[in-house]
């Protein structure tokens, strides 16, 4: 009798310990809810539309910094990588509003040289786009490579400085 109940003891146990293991895997969602960074810095708040970035830069006299970019693209993925592991970019983001689109705008303005990806294009608060701060290359004048990351910190903080010194 001893046996038979030291043995329903311990598939007693562990049934216990096999619900609850169940029960915490299903409590964690698979991966991550999707934000409006789509993994280029979650610590910022993220426009959803074209529309609400040019009301917002407006209205909070801050700069907007446009990110077209594609999921499937891997030069947008190596740019991201290093945009989200960059400091000091984390760091000024903050004083832009910041809007990545998957799609091509609709905005003429924002087309400049052409339609590709990646391409990281500034707009001041009078919602002029700034056609004037640009990337290394001359064929993709609004582009940048992960080794251009200093470049487009560079290009961030000029984009800080007009709107002190111009507006």
């Amino acid at each position: 009798m001893e046996k038979v109940l030291k043995s329903v003891f311990v598939l007693l146990v562990a049934t216990t310990f096999t619900l609850a293991k169940d029960e915490q895997q299903k409590e964690k969602p698979a991966h991550k809810p999707q934000t409006l960074s789509r993994g280029w810095g979650d610590n910022h708040d993220w426009t959803q539309t074209y529309e609400e970035a040019l009301f917002k830069a407006k209205q909070g006299n801050k700069p907007l910094m446009v990110i077209n970019h594609r999921d499937d693209c891997p030069h947008s993925q190596a740019l991201k990588k290093v945009f989200a592991e960059h400091q000091g970019i984390q760091k000024l983001a903050g004083e832009f509003i910041l809007f990545n689109v998957v799609y091509d705008p609709t905005d003429k303005n924002l087309f400049l040289d052409g339609q590709y990806v990646p391409k990281i294009v500034f707009v001041d608060p009078s919602l002029v786009v700034r056609a004037d701060i640009l990337g290394r290359y001359a064929n993709h004048r609004y582009t940048y490579e992960p080794s251009d990351i200093e470049l487009l910190y560079e290009n961030m903080k000029k984009a800080v400085k007009l709107l002190k010194t111009e507006l």
